[in-house]
């Protein structure tokens, strides 16, 4: 019995760290996303995502604005690398199972007095989590 509850224990504490371990990577693919856009990094917002995901953003006047990780991380071309630039993110939700995660955002820009809710779809491919897909709204403040 005692080897069972001790099989049991080591089993229970391996999944424990392995959704640790998952957590922690998700939440790194969402930082580097975070980072990028915060630090006008494009090779790092793009190095956040599934090459072919598709962002589905926000935009006044236009009720759906869909972009590629390339088109998204070029609205930042023409801002100094590495320097902030006001976004400040912050996750508020990671949910996974396996393979597959979602995740929930916050994007402020106190400059501007914008707030945005970025909602994403990301998949473990090849051992790497990546965002598969975003979706992001603007909420009045």
């Amino acid at each position: 019995m005692k080897k069972f509850v001790l099989i049991l224990m080591l089993f229970a504490s391996y999944i424990t760290i392995k959704a640790q371990n998952e957590e922690k990577a998700i939440r790194e693919t969402l930082q580097k996303y975070i980072d990028g856009s915060s630090y006008n990094n494009q090779a790092l917002i793009e190095s956040a995502f599934f090459e072919d995901a598709d962002l589905f953003l926000s935009k006044k006047d236009q009720e759906l604005w869909i972009l590629t990780p390339k088109e998204y991380s070029n609205l930042f071309k023409d801002r100094e690398q590495g320097k902030f630039n006001g976004r400040v993110g912050k996750i508020l939700m990671i949910d996974y199972a396996n393979n597959i995660a979602c995740a929930k955002a916050e994007i402020l820009i106190p400059k501007r007095d914008l707030k945005f809710i970025d909602i994403f779809l990301l998949k473990e491919l090849e051992g790497e989590w990546k965002i598969i897909s975003k979706a992001a709204t603007q909420i009045t403040q």
